[in-house]
């Protein structure tokens, strides 16, 4: 079906050694919005004219459908709504990963090529769901499909309604299935009917979607039991890939569910970053780098709670990980910064070409830094680092005190690190040093997000907490902005005074971060006084 979005889409290089294809085309990336219905067999698709903004049905085309579809013999991408496949047939023959982004699915696409591997673009960008184990083919669909376009006034396409006759096969588990004979055996049959949206529906989409279901429910239809058609014949559903029961984090239940969630809550994120981060995706690297430091917060202020034995190693792995982000962010913001005050100055004061000089050589650390990143994701380090999280995540190493009531366990562990940062925070007033600004800054990210981990079960309170944090949080963040930008601009001003041009700009620059960090130093403490009241205290008193 024609998409929403289409652009070009990066991906890393591809683990060393996976099994996977080659090929030279860029893969492009799209954005659908779709709901799937089941109807009976032999009921008629209602007439769709007059749903909504639909004025009439247009073009309708027929198309044979040949998908092959892969995943570990775990099904790890399938249990986090992750799907791979080959396809022939259509107006989109190829390769593609659809991936849960909000309420779509955005979808990488790579044209055929050849079907016995993967090719290395798509491997590359689910390797972290799939680590050390091998994609293999686990099902095939053949559909006959009938599709109508849906029409307004003006004849703008508003959406394609595709109506299926689908053939849904399961191959046993590591069996390549040939070409789907054999030991591959049909597990199902069935009809389904999929509304997409058109790329010219712009902001009438879920109006278009709304009156379209109205008329299709009318008719005997019922929303789609599985999220997609694979979903169905593989018996999975996305909806957690975590086992057992969800962990329900309350005040009065045992303080390990509530860490449980936590740390499955950021394991999630970490890998919905990693996607997209090799995608090349805004905010992705942030994301991540967050993920990391909360993970390892967590790991750290929660310690009495884990067996630390095992824990401990995480910890530093989790830094290291940090660290290679860190070439990535630390630039990206850097770039932002400079630039911004560079535009900020009159142009009197704006001596030579510095917003080029900035923007060239932080756009070239950026790109080095994310290409030196990009390998250490492909790398066995992180793969095992994220198997390690994972089943972290999955069954935590808890201690006896995990077992007691939250509310009585876990405040006096969050009360120790609120305690460090006032007590930082004064030690840094009376210092006046770079570094013991940043400590307490590290501080009161950690408190931040030892908060942020107990607001499912201690909800206001909790939330209050790790606002207050955030601010000296901030305060401090940009005293070490500052701290960055000064040691960025000396490099900056001896590279241009090489070559000639005059410095006189960039010790402009110095001298407003100077200020910016002054500034920061003098707010500092009244800020930090905020921790002492409020709701919150019922948290660390």
């Amino acid at each position: 079906m024609p998409r929403r979005t289409t652009s070009p889409s990066s991906t890393g290089t591809g683990p060393a050694g996976s099994p996977t294809g080659r090929t030279a085309a860029v893969p492009t990336s799209s954005y659908e919005v779709e709901r799937t219905y089941a109807l009976a067999p032999d009921a008629p698709l209602p007439d769709l004219a007059g749903a909504g903004e639909v004025a009439a049905v247009g073009a309708v085309s027929t198309h044979r459908l040949d998908a092959t579809y892969w995943d570990t013999a775990d099904l790890r991408l399938a249990a986090r709504g992750v799907r791979l496949r080959r396809r022939t047939g259509g107006t989109d023959a190829g390769w593609h990963v659809k991936l849960p982004d909000g309420s779509g699915t955005t979808e990488v696409h790579l044209p055929p090529g050849r079907s016995g591997s993967v090719p290395r673009p798509l491997a590359s960008l689910v390797a972290a769901l799939v680590r050390d184990a091998e994609l293999v083919p686990v099902a095939r669909l053949r559909t006959r499909r009938t599709e109508h376009a849906l029409v307004d006034a003006g004849g703008t396409v508003l959406a394609l309604v595709a109506d299926d006759d689908v053939q849904g096969e399961a191959y046993p588990r590591g069996d390549d299935g040939g070409d789907g004979a054999g030991s591959a055996a049909v597990l199902e049959h069935w009809r389904e009917v999929e509304v997409e949206l058109a790329p010219d529906a712009d902001g009438r989409g879920t109006a278009v979607l709304d009156a379209v279901q109205e008329r299709l429910l009318a008719a005997g239809a019922e929303a789609a039991e599985h999220p997609s058609k694979v979903g169905r014949v593989l018996g999975t559903t996305g909806a957690s890939p975590w086992p057992g029961r969800a962990p329900r984090p309350r005040p009065k239940a045992a303080a390990g569910d509530v860490l449980t969630a936590h740390l499955r809550e950021q394991v999630d994120a970490l890998l919905a970053q990693d996607v997209r981060v090799r995608r090349d995706q805004p905010d992705a690297v942030h994301k991540m780098r967050v993920a990391t430091r909360r993970l390892r917060s967590a790991l750290r202020t929660f310690r009495p709670l884990l067996d630390e034995e095992r824990t401990r190693p995480l910890g530093d792995e989790l830094r290291w990980l940090a660290g290679e982000l860190g070439g990535m962010r630390d630039r990206e913001v850097l770039l932002a910064r400079l630039l911004g005050d560079v535009a900020e100055l009159p142009a009197e004061q704006v001596l030579g070409p510095v917003a080029a000089r900035v923007e060239s050589s932080l756009t070239s650390d950026f790109a080095a830094a994310r290409r030196a990143a990009l390998v250490e994701l492909d790398g066995p380090r992180y793969r095992e680092l994220v198997g390690a999280l994972v089943e972290l995540a999955a069954a935590p190493p808890l201690t006896p005190a995990a077992g007691e009531r939250a509310d009585r366990v876990l405040p006096p562990l969050v009360r120790k690190v609120h305690r460090r940062l006032l007590a930082e925070v004064e030690a840094a007033r009376a210092g006046t040093t770079d570094e013991a600004y940043h400590e307490a800054r590290k501080t009161a990210k950690r408190l931040r997000y030892a908060a942020e981990a107990l607001t499912p079960a201690f909800g206001a309170d909790a939330r209050e907490l790790a606002g207050r944090a955030e601010q000296v949080q901030e305060v401090l963040g940009e005293h070490q902005d500052s701290v960055v930008a000064r040691d960025e601009l000396r490099r900056l001003a001896g590279t241009a005074h090489r070559a000639g041009e005059d410095g006189f700009t960039y010790g402009l620059l110095w001298a407003r971060e100077a200020a910016r960090a002054a500034a920061a130093e003098a707010a500092v403490v009244g800020v930090a006084a905020r921790l002492r009241g409020g709701k919150a205290k019922a948290l660390y008193r």
